[in-house]
């Protein structure tokens, strides 16, 4: 079949003899072949192209040329269309095109090949690809570990949805982030919208700090939660058993608390300046927990786990009521 070279590259110089990809881009029933940029040959069917791909069905739909007519390159009597994207893009964009019986789809989880991916999918109009991408991107495994790597993958590509949910999760992590591959993938007013968004969301949960009224409302009185102050129902299980806080901005309802809660408090006050997150609470909960455990005090040593983790959940979700109304600022 004589068809255009709608997508020609040059090859680099000295590249290789040009090899055949993997199964099943090998069949020998083949009826076209795409020679990707660094040489390797992909036998493929052009029905499965054209079914996924408009781009593909137009192109393979175009009239022939005439025997003689054409330059085109042909190979083992199949013409040859030269691609720019690499073996390794063209395979994991193939994949996607043919039926799951024959190639199951790539992963994506190695956000360094999400990219190329993309802008393939987006040249050969396959919005199927896009959509798996959106969702690899939106993996939460991936976002807990490098949402910055997903933000600025996700805002290259214009992503508005995904690049909001890794800002979101980047609140995870310290204001001012390390480098990292991707950072050149975003532009200087992109880090600058991101570290601003990040240090309103901060701003916003130190209210919950300085006004506790979330804490007292919530409990309504030192009955809702007794275990803060060392009393088990109406009287005191040990008085003073692990000691009282002296640090009167966490004094709910004017009455000193147990001095770990207050070293709880003082704590995840500082850490959610730089990390205004639900996440960062829960942490700081179970660190407490543990030290005091270690503490072997008997009264609350038994009622720590419950109570805290009751207690940084409470908080955990005032934190995601304060950071939602706030808008990254940028435009798609």
């Amino acid at each position: 079949m004589d068809l255009p070279v709608g997508l020609p590259v040059d090859l680099p110089a000295g590249l290789p003899v040009e090899t055949c990809a993997s199964a099943p881009f090998d069949h020998a029933k083949a009826d076209v072949i795409l020679r990707a940029a660094d040489g390797v040959e992909f036998r493929v069917f052009m029905l499965f192209l054209s079914l996924a791909s408009p781009f593909f069905e137009t192109l393979f739909s175009l009239p022939q040329a005439s025997d003689g007519a054409s330059d085109q390159e042909m190979k083992d009597g199949l013409a040859v269309i030269v691609v720019s994207e690499d073996s390794k893009t063209l395979d994991s964009f193939l994949r996607f095109c043919y039926p799951s019986t024959l190639a199951e789809d790539p992963s994506l989880d190695n956000l360094t090949e999400v990219l190329s991916v993309l802008a393939a999918a987006r040249k050969y109009s396959l919005d199927l690809i896009e959509r798996k991408v959106c969702q690899a991107l939106a993996n939460p495994k991936v976002l807990e570990t490098e949402p910055l790597r997903c933000f600025a993958i996700a805002r290259n590509a214009r992503l508005k949805h995904e690049t909001i949910t890794a800002a979101r999760h980047n609140l995870r992590q310290p204001l001012i982030p390390a480098l990292f591959a991707e950072i050149d993938l975003i532009t200087a007013s992109d880090l600058l919208a991101l570290l601003t968004y990040h240090k309103k969301c901060a701003i916003a949960v130190q209210a919950l700090m300085k006004d506790l009224k979330w804490m007292t409302d919530h409990y309504v009185s030192l009955n809702g939660c007794g275990w803060l102050v060392g009393r088990n129902n109406d009287s005191y299980y040990n008085d003073n058993c692990c000691g009282q806080g002296t640090d009167n901005r966490f004094f709910p309802w004017n009455t000193a608390p147990l001095a770990w809660w207050t070293t709880y408090m003082q704590e995840i006050y500082e850490l959610l300046q730089d990390c205004p997150s639900g996440d960062t609470v829960r942490a700081a909960a179970d660190r407490t927990v543990q030290k005091v455990r270690s503490a072997n005090c008997a009264a609350c040593s038994g009622r720590v786990k419950e109570a805290m983790t009751e207690f940084s959940n409470l908080l955990a979700l005032k934190i995601e009521e304060a950071v939602t109304p706030i808008e990254l600022e940028m435009d798609f």
